[in-house]
């Protein structure tokens, strides 16, 4: 398989995931709890098997406007989307603890929220932990390219990093699209300002050299914001402050692009023909392009499956995230990482007679 030619698989797909139960944190985002509702509502009328966290009345009521029945766990509390990240620690009845406590109890294989980012974070790590060997999570974001997808991370967890943590995130990326993408040689970039080894700043220097030395690991070397969507590498590694920036450079530019095409398409007779013609093509791309097509992004090195999604998430972005969340748990992406860290502990990245410590 070609560098970049995977894509995350079609959520929609039949597959053993379908009966994987996810939590979700039905309170925390900006149109919740009626996006959460009718999103987890569309889930398990696939088949999917959800469960709802957060205030019970409000989410019966929801429920009852849509005459479905579907289990809720009561939180009697939700961190606001402009509150401290670190308020999870005392307020543990908030939605986010309640749901990502679910999944460490194990009434839930995974867990989603789209909701306050730092707060879901914080919470997954307060509850969860972190798999052996990694010293920070990071946050993967699947950037569309011409023939698949590219995984970009940290998209976001991190703004300040060391080079061991992008080292880590190399060997977690390429163990996610390894596991839940299908590429069996991942090929590994960090982003830089420059393709040679000696460009970019101290810690994209140093990060270069870490990885290069990494036996196993598919380093291919420095990659360009030019190269961000030509996919010639699998995983791009960087910092989470400019990878946070990438993606949402990223998601504002298709969108000025697209108003750009609406509006030259509409600019006089010929140009509406023109529009009516090539319509189908532009609402597939515009759908490949949906950031709710993925739903929410996976939270890589914590002990267990959690997905982050959009504060503006609708329903269709909270039902694309369960089926994210439930194909992961299927492909055994958490456990598939933690021995992928085991490996790097031991220096014997790549081999498949390692298994992950318990």
């Amino acid at each position: 398989m070609t560098p970049g030619s995977a894509a995350p698989p079609d959520p929609r797909a039949t597959d053993p995931g379908a009966r994987v139960r996810v939590a979700i944190d039905a309170m925390g985002g900006e149109r919740m709890p009626r996006a959460a509702v009718e999103g987890a509502v569309a889930a398990h009328l696939e088949g999917h098997q959800v469960v709802l966290v957060g205030d019970e009345a409000a989410l019966k009521l929801e429920l009852s406007r849509v005459g479905i029945e579907l289990p809720v766990v009561h939180a009697s509390d939700v961190i606001g989307m402009n509150e401290h990240a670190t308020d999870v620690r005392r307020r543990r009845d908030s939605s986010v603890m309640v749901a990502m406590r679910l999944v460490k109890d194990g009434r839930a294989a995974a867990c989603v929220s789209m909701g306050h980012s730092g707060a879901t974070m914080a919470a997954a790590i307060f509850e969860l932990g972190r798999v052996a060997g990694v010293d920070r999570a990071a946050i993967l974001a699947a950037l569309p390219t011409a023939a698949g997808a590219t995984a970009l991370l940290d998209a976001g967890a991190n703004a300040d990093c060391k080079p061991a943590y992008l080292q880590q995130f190399a060997v977690m990326g390429s163990a996610y699209v390894r596991s839940l993408w299908g590429v069996a040689e991942p090929k590994v970039g960090l982003m830089s300002n420059g393709e040679e080894p000696g460009k970019g700043n101290e810690l994209t220097r140093a990060a270069h050299a870490l990885l290069a030395a990494t036996p196993g690991l598919g380093f291919v070397g420095n990659v360009e914001g030019r190269d961000l969507f030509t996919g010639g590498v699998d995983v791009i590694v960087t910092d989470g402050f400019t990878g946070n920036v990438i993606l949402k450079q990223a998601e504002g530019e298709a969108k000025a692009i697209f108003a750009w095409v609406k509006d030259a398409l509409s600019s006089g007779p010929r140009a509406r023909l023109g529009g009516l013609l090539v319509r189908p093509a532009l609402r597939r791309l515009a759908k490949r392009l949906d950031p709710a097509e993925y739903g929410a992004q996976p939270l890589l090195g914590v002990r267990g499956y959690a997905f982050i999604g959009h504060g503006s998430a609708d329903a269709r972005a909270v039902t694309s995230a369960v089926r994210t969340a439930a194909r992961a748990v299927a492909a055994g992406a958490v456990e598939r990482l933690s021995a992928a860290m085991a490996e790097l502990a031991q220096g014997a990245l790549g081999r498949d007679d390692v298994t992950a410590p318990r």
